[in-house]
């Protein structure tokens, strides 16, 4: 199933599900008996189990007044604020190799703040004085229950769902704080996430999917999830050893090669373009990029 989140009328985050082309509104009055009284929001459906909450839509029926045209809805991140995003670094062989780099013996992980999060069609908000600003196309995986020192072989049960990523980042910041991930990895407006959520059922495979980003329509990263060092279940396992892994929370599973340093030119972001992402079967993920506000001005 694939969960929304958009602004209704009343300016209020709802969720919903897509079919086809259409969205059903959950917040519309009559959906209230099958909420039960639960809020018509993602990070709670995620809360209370996105599994049991997907079997009992599906096998619902919506009155023709609760669908929507997915076309035109105003589309915000599937969890806008998440608690926190957990990055994985270097996690690509393809781009260790464009990098001559060795590959880690461990997963390298970072934390970035959920209020970098923004949606499909927000700005990538550049500040003017960082330079460097790259992007990051990338698989996320959302966590379904707490996980604490979770072993690999179970893992995967821990996934409520999929979607796109954007790890924007300061590099220079990162090279300026000799590898330090904390300040480049919080920019604000730097995390876009969607346009979407997808059961884990609705891939196949979560390591073969296609990864490819453009921007302005210039090609600059066309890889795989079949090129991850660490794969997404060792990643689950190596975080929930070092820190306690909530419902909601987002793991960034990293990034193939074609990164902006190492395009000639350099491929950094600049305001007046827009950055595309798209995995396959997880749909497109665009947002424009402006110029932010002074990021080291105190």
């Amino acid at each position: 199933m694939r969960f929304v989140t958009f602004r209704a009328a009343s300016g209020e985050a709802v969720a919903g599900i897509i079919r086809g082309e259409q969205v059903v509104d959950l917040s519309h009055p009559s959906c209230a008996a099958l909420l039960s009284g639960t809020s018509p929001s993602l990070p709670t459906f995620i809360e209370q189990g996105l599994a049991e909450w997907s079997a009992r839509l599906a096998n619902a029926h919506f009155d023709e007044d609760t669908i929507r045209p997915l076309k035109g809805l105003s589309l915000l991140a599937p969890l806008p604020r998440p608690g926190k995003i957990v990055g994985a670094a270097y996690n690509f062989t393809d781009a260790l190799a464009e990098r001559n780099m060795a590959p880690p013996s461990e997963p390298v992980t970072f934390v970035r703040l959920g209020s970098t999060v923004i949606g499909p069609g927000e700005p990538i908000l550049v500040p003017p004085d960082v330079g460097q600003v790259g992007y990051e196309a990338e698989l996320a995986v959302v966590i379904g229950r707490r996980a604490i020192a979770v072993k690999s072989e179970k893992a995967m049960d821990f996934i409520a769902g999929y979607t796109i990523h954007n790890d924007v980042s300061g590099s220079g910041l990162i090279k300026q704080d000799l590898g330090n991930f904390v300040r480049g990895k919080n920019l604000p407006a730097s995390a876009p996430l969607g346009p979407w959520l997808l059961t884990p059922d609705e891939i196949s495979d979560p390591y073969r999917v296609g990864i490819r980003l453009d921007i302005d329509g210039r090609l600059l990263q066309d890889g795989s999830t079949a090129n991850m060092l660490f794969n997404i279940a060792e990643l689950i396992a190596y975080i929930s050893r070092s820190m306690p892994l909530e419902p909601g929370d987002v793991i960034a599973t990293g990034t193939p090669s074609g990164v902006a340093g190492m395009h000639t030119p350099a491929a950094w972001l600049t305001p007046g373009s827009t950055v595309n992402i798209e995995l396959e079967g997880l749909g497109r993920l665009s947002n424009p990029i402006l110029a932010g506000a002074p990021f080291l001005e105190h």
